[in-house]
């Protein structure tokens, strides 16, 4: 499989996009106006402990206040964590047996705020590398579940032990350290002392409401998390950016350092390899298949929903054959577009209905083994008996079409809008309500063009109606600012 990473940069955008054999498979976006929170260590203080939650609202310098559950709370003489990293151990006590309002407290990031939510935090610092994370408040010893081969899982973990010795804080191998060398190991762990050191230091002196520590880049992010052997070529347009990935590569990866590259053209880089015409695609609810089949991707506050359609695929066998390809495609494109859109949380996958079995567990498969290169973890269950698949996809930062889109201004995020018809019935009952309240001979009604050309048009009858029932003139007006469900009844 050819793998590329390409780094576009300016002014005040970075983005980064992966490519497998020329198909865009995930972006990554960074603005500076709204550089994201994920992996930032903040002193905040507590302003709000609320027991019935078993939670409390943190003040961190952000817009809003950020969200602490008990359960992301170091409790005393307890390693709390797993070999994922993730908090275990014995039942949570009371949160304010833990915390008190008004205590300074080092936190976290794990969860940028994402629509009317603030940010979710934990007290569980975890600081990484190129191969390892460091767990400073634990003493857990872990590798990647996504390192699967366990006679390698054990060489990495008797490594990490004979480097760190029994004192050590704790730490999770990374994916990225698969077949790494015990020099490689050495070196991060060798850095992530220094930087524990120095972040202790600025905890003590810095003030309530401060960032303490704050992750790389998204640029030099990319490097430290998506390089991996397989990638060929990482292609950056800034010599700028270039220069620093350089530095970074031969301080930590100089094996893959020699793959970086300068992009000097003059055609924008997203644009030679098809990533922008990808990116307006994966903005759309609509995904045609190959095959002449369709995914509708519906994105909702509670979930999102993705509807498998045949669409002008009629097959060559018979129906259930027909389906059962259809759904086998719908799979792999739904994996990929949950990866590239960055589609987090509940996920319902309604793929057309299947009698036989066995095409159920070969399309639940294929799901699966798509989803296995997704960087995000994600939970598969069986398919219902109606043909629905839930799954989960951990979501940590706003999906792709969140971050570069806003509700529609006419349509207030509904996506529909009412029609004429229904506007025009809206301001004949307005008209009716308003004379009732007041006194004036003539009435104005200031409508969107194709409105009054309907009510002039199509209820010119009713309007004389309306006007001999109230007994006053109403005139209407064309207003080319107004959006369709848009009007204003002036009194004369």
């Amino acid at each position: 499989m050819s793998e590329e990473i390409l780094i576009n940069i300016t002014p005040r955008e970075s983005r980064v996009a992966l490519v497998e054999n020329g198909m865009l498979q995930e972006l990554h976006v960074e603005r500076a106006s709204r550089r994201g929170y994920v992996g930032n260590v903040y002193k905040g203080k507590v302003s709000r402990v609320m027991p019935g939650m078993q939670a409390a609202f943190v003040e961190i310098g952000l817009d809003r206040a950020a969200f602490l559950h008990a359960s992301d709370i170091i409790r005393p003489h307890s390693s709390l964590l797993n070999e994922n990293g993730d908090p275990a151990g014995s039942v949570t006590p009371p949160i304010n047996e833990l915390i008190r309002d008004g205590q300074d407290i080092i936190v976290q990031v794990v969860k940028d705020p994402i629509s009317t939510k603030g940010a979710r935090l934990t007290t569980h610092l975890s600081i990484p590398s190129r191969y390892l994370v460091l767990l400073p408040y634990s003493t857990v010893l872990g590798v990647s579940v996504r390192i699967e081969d366990e006679n390698e899982r054990m060489r990495l973990k008797e490594m990490l032990a004979e480097l760190i010795g029994s004192q050590a804080p704790g730490y999770i191998v990374r994916t990225n350290a698969e077949g790494q060398s015990r020099e490689a190991l050495a070196e991060d762990i060798d850095y992530l002392g220094k930087l524990w050191t120095a972040l202790q230091e600025r905890m003590g002196s810095a003030r309530t409401g401060s960032r303490v520590y704050e992750d790389l880049p998204l640029a030099l992010r990319a490097l430290r998390d998506l390089m991996r052997p397989s990638i060929e070529k990482v292609r950056v347009d800034s010599r700028e950016t270039l220069e620093r990935a350089k530095d970074f590569a031969d301080q930590f990866m100089p094996d893959l350092a020699e793959r970086l590259e300068h992009y000097p053209g003059e055609r924008p880089i997203f644009d030679l390899y098809g990533v922008e015409d990808e990116i307006q695609r994966a903005l759309k609810k609509e995904v045609p298949l190959k095959s002449g089949g369709y995914l509708i991707v519906d994105q909702t506050e509670a979930m999102t929903t993705i509807d498998v359609n045949t669409g002008g695929f009629l097959g060559t066998r018979n129906l259930e054959e027909t389906v059962y390809r259809t759904n086998l495609e719908a799979a792999q494109a739904a994996a990929r577009h949950l990866r590239l859109r960055n589609l987090g949380g509940i996920i319902i996958i309604d793929f057309i209905d299947m009698t036989d079995d066995e095409h159920k567990r070969q399309v639940i498969r294929l799901l699966e083994k798509s989803l296995a290169r997704d960087h995000a973890k994600t939970t598969v269950y069986d398919m219902s008996p109606l043909g629905l698949v839930e799954m989960t996809r951990k979501r940590t930062t706003e999906s792709l079409e969140r971050q570069l889109c806003e509700a529609c201004p006419t349509c207030a995020g509904r996506g529909t809008l009412k029609t004429s018809e229904t506007v025009t019935y809206e301001i004949f009952r307005e008209i009716t309500r308003a004379v009732r309240q007041f006194d004036a001979p003539k009435l104005l009604v200031l409508a969107a063009p194709q409105v009054v050309s309907r009510i002039l048009d199509e209820d010119s009858a009713a309007v004389a109606e309306l006007e001999e029932f109230i007994g006053k003139t109403i005139r209407f007006q064309p207003e080319e600012g107004y959006s369709q469900e848009q009007y204003d009844v002036v009194l004369l």
